[in-house]
C-alpha cells in the first residue's frame, strides 16, 4: 500500500516519518521552504528519543505521486482546493485532520472516506522538521469509515499506523469521536490569543462550555469526555519530563506567521450550528473573529490576557443579549 500524505506538517510529518520508517511505502505533498529542504535533506523527525532524518518522495502536486491511499494532514482551510487537486482519484482518503467538515467536504469528492480521531501532540516551526512529543507512542489514531462503519480498508490503515508505533484500531463510530475532539480542540484559538499562562483554562472554560451546549442543543451524540475519551487516552502517551510544547496548531500557526488559522473549521462549527439551531454562541464567534484577525494581521501569539478575551465575550454577550 503506497500511503500519500497530502499535508505534511505537524501531525501529517509525523505520520509520514514514523510509516517511512516502519518499511511502508510513503510519499508526501508539501509546498513552500518545508518541500524544499524535505527534498534536499530529508524530512527531520524530532522525538523524546532523538532526531532522526528520513528520506521521503517529495512532491508539489498529488497528481505526480502515484498513490493506493490519501491522507490529508492540511489545516480545514485548505482541504477544498485539495479535494480539487485530487480529482480523477478513486482510492481512500482518509481525513487526519481536527474539525468535522474535513469528512463531509471530502465525501462530495469520493466515495471511499475515512475520519481519523488525532490524538498526537505534535509541532512544526521550521522548515524539514516535525516534532512528535510524546513517547515511545507518539499518538492515538483510531479511525473509521464517514460518516459510520468499518471495513477491510480500515482495518488495514490501522493495521498500517499500528506498525509504525501508533496506536489505532478502526471504530464503527468515529464521527461521534471527533466532536469530542472538537470540543477539545475550541481552546486551540484562546491559547493561540493569550499563550499558555495563568488564567488560560477560565478563559477556555466558557468556550469549550457553549461548544457542549451547542452540540446538545443540535440532537450531535459525542463521546463522552469522562467515559470514554480520557479511559481511551489512559497512559498510553507519555511525555518526558523535560519536554514542553509551547502550543497547539493554532498557536504555532500564529508563531509561523501564515496568515491562516484553522478557527472556521473548529470555533466556526459550534457558531455554525448555534445558527442554526437558534441559539447564539458569543463565546466561540469571539474566539473565531479575534484569532482570524490576528492571523491575517501578523501577530504572533499570546497578543491578549486572559481577562481581556473574558472582556471580549461579555461584551459581545451583552450585545447579544440586547440584540431585538
Amino acid at each position: 500500500m503506497r500511503w500519500v500524505i497530502y499535508g505534511a506538517g505537524a501531525v501529517g510529518g509525523v505520520v509520514a516519518a514514523r510509516l517511512a520508517l516502519a518499511g511502508q511505502d510513503v510519499a508526501v505533498v508539501a509546498r513552500g521552504a518545508h518541500l524544499e529542504v524535505i527534498r534536499r535533506d530529508g524530512l527531520t523527525l524530532r522525538q523524546p528519543s532523538g532526531d532522526t532524518v528520513v528520506k521521503l518522495e517529495a512532491y508539489e502536486h498529488p497528481a505526480d505521486t502515484g498513490k493506493d491511499v490519501v491522507v490529508l494532514g492540511m489545516k480545514g482551510m485548505d482541504t477544498e482546493a485539495a479535494l480539487v487537486a485530487l480529482e480523477g482519484f478513486d482510492g481512500p482518503v482518509v481525513c487526519l485532520q481536527n474539525g468535522v467538515a474535513n469528512e463531509r467536504a471530502a465525501l462530495r469528492h469520493f466515495a471511499d472516506v475515512y475520519g481519523v480521531h488525532v490524538i498526537l501532540p505534535a509541532s512544526h516551526l521550521a522548515p524539514g522538521v516535525v516534532v512528535a512529543h510524546c513517547g515511545p507512542v507518539p499518538g492515538i489514531l483510531d479511525l473509521g469509515r464517514y460518516p459510520a462503519g468499518t471495513d477491510a480498508t480500515a482495518q488495514r490503515l490501522a493495521a498500517g499506523l499500528e506498525s509504525a508505533g501508533f496506536v489505532s484500531q478502526p471504530r464503527a463510530d468515529i464521527t461521534r469521536w471527533k466532536y469530542r475532539k472538537l470540543v477539545l480542540n475550541l481552546a486551540n484559538a484562546v491559547e493561540a490569543l493569550c499563550g499558555r499562562v495563568d488564567g488560560l483554562d477560565e478563559a477556555v472554560a466558557p468556550v469549550q462550555a457553549e461548544g457542549e451546549a451547542v452540540l446538545r442543543r443540535a440532537g450531535i451524540d459525542v463521546a463522552t469526555q469522562e467515559e470514554e475519551d480520557r479511559q481511551r487516552r489512559g497512559d498510553v502517551m507519555r511525555w518526558p519530563s523535560e519536554a514542553e510544547r509551547a502550543g497547539g496548531s493554532s498557536w504555532q500557526s500564529l508563531a509561523r506567521g501564515t496568515g491562516t488559522v484553522e478557527a472556521d473549521y473548529l470555533n466556526g462549527e459550534i457558531v455554525l450550528l448555534a445558527r442554526l439551531h437558534g441559539m447564539p454562541a458569543p463565546a466561540n464567534e469571539t474566539a473565531r473573529r479575534l484569532v482570524q484577525r490576528a492571523a491575517r494581521e501578523g501577530r504572533p501569539p499570546g497578543g491578549m490576557t486572559p481577562r481581556e478575551f473574558l472582556a471580549a465575550v461579555e461584551a459581545v454577550t451583552l450585545r447579544t443579549i440586547d440584540r431585538p
